[in-house]
């Protein structure tokens, strides 16, 4: 450093910070918010460090520095995370017969206040649906409506609210045998579960929503939020939503069946409870996706809360984003079969 001089001294001071910060978020995942809350909040910025040390890797590449090492040593020692954001899949001709497709999608109420200006959401939402025609559909911030039809499938919801009821809901083309619900204190949010028959299999689906993080990710907003009451809000939020995931756990302990669990964490795929509700499930992004797979309409990085988790024992095939913009995340959906 001492041959710096000037700009990129400051340069690097700045690349030092980010790479201590991203090396510090590899073990985030295995740091329980209850005892970490402050630095729990530093799970959310992990796209955003992993952009920035490969921006900084190359500045000191391309100026010919050693300096670059730092970035270069922090991306290789945490590479499960750098190519889990972005991810290469070839695409694979698939026979849709022999797939189960499962699609999740946080709706935000069908625009019921609507944020969206100019657009018959409900009825986009609905037409979308019927030309994808998921197998299984999940929903979080689903709110009844006459106008909402989603013809031809079985269907479980569980709502909640006085003003707008709302809440999480599962439409199957498949038989539903058993149903229920998880109940997270104090909230509208919670995880609802049915189990299907498919062939000689019985399924497990679970549908979680966690506690949400409250943020405005608008330009305007954020930037007069103020900054110590917003990582005070979010480390808090952080903490519920390790409750909640060891309610859930404890349900999905008692699962005899393979299982299928979809839905919208509020939290990354750097986070404690990510980590935690996985398990040995496979993240069908990491498997199938390709891109970032942004779930979020975040406008400063991209952003992955929302997901499709199945058993091992399936066969990934495909798996989708769409950059639809009916509500301020979009709709993901994985296809695969039954046994490898």
């Amino acid at each position: 450093m001492k041959k710096l001089k000037g700009f990129d001294k400051l340069i690097y001071i700045v690349n030092s910070l980010t790479a201590f910060a991203l090396l510090l978020s590899y073990v985030l995942p295995y740091m329980a918010p209850k005892q970490f809350a402050l630095l729990s909040v530093l799970s959310l910025a992990v796209p955003a460090l992993i952009i920035v040390n490969i921006l900084f890797f190359v500045y000191w590449l391309l100026n010919v520095r050693k300096q670059m090492l730092l970035s270069l040593f922090v991306l290789i020692i945490g590479y499960n995370h750098v190519f889990s954001l972005y991810k290469f899949s070839s695409s694979k001709n698939i026979d849709d017969s022999k797939n189960i497709s499962v699609m999740n999608y946080n709706v935000r109420l069908f625009n019921a206040f609507y944020w969206i200006k100019g657009k018959n959401v409900k009825q986009e939402i609905s037409s979308f649906v019927a030309e994808q025609k998921p197998d299984i559909l999940c929903m979080q911030e689903y709110r009844p409506h006459d106008s909402v039809n989603f013809v031809g499938y079985f269907k479980y919801e569980k709502l909640s609210g006085k003003r707008v009821k709302n809440g999480q809901a599962i439409f199957t083309k498949f038989p539903i045998v058993n149903s229920g619900s998880i109940e997270f204190p104090d909230t509208s949010n919670n995880a609802i579960y049915i189990d299907v028959v498919k062939g000689s299999d019985t399924l497990r689906i679970y549908n979680v929503h966690l506690q949400s993080l409250r943020i405005d990710p608008t330009v305007e907003k954020l930037a007069n939020e103020d900054s110590e009451n917003l990582i005070k809000r979010v480390s808090s939020t952080f903490k519920t939503q390790q409750e909640q995931t060891e309610l859930f756990l404890k349900h999905k302990k008692e699962c005899p069946y393979k299982m299928i669990i979809c839905g919208d964490f509020n939290n990354t795929a750097y986070s404690y409870v990510y980590k935690e509700i996985k398990g040995n499930l496979t993240d069908a992004f990491k498997s199938a996706g390709n891109g970032f797979g942004r779930t979020f309409d975040f406008k400063f990085f991209p952003i992955r809360i929302d997901f499709i988790l199945v058993d091992e024992s399936f066969k990934i095939n495909h798996f989708k984003t769409f950059d639809t913009k009916l509500s301020d995340h979009y709709p993901i959906m994985a296809k695969f079969k039954l046994g490898k």
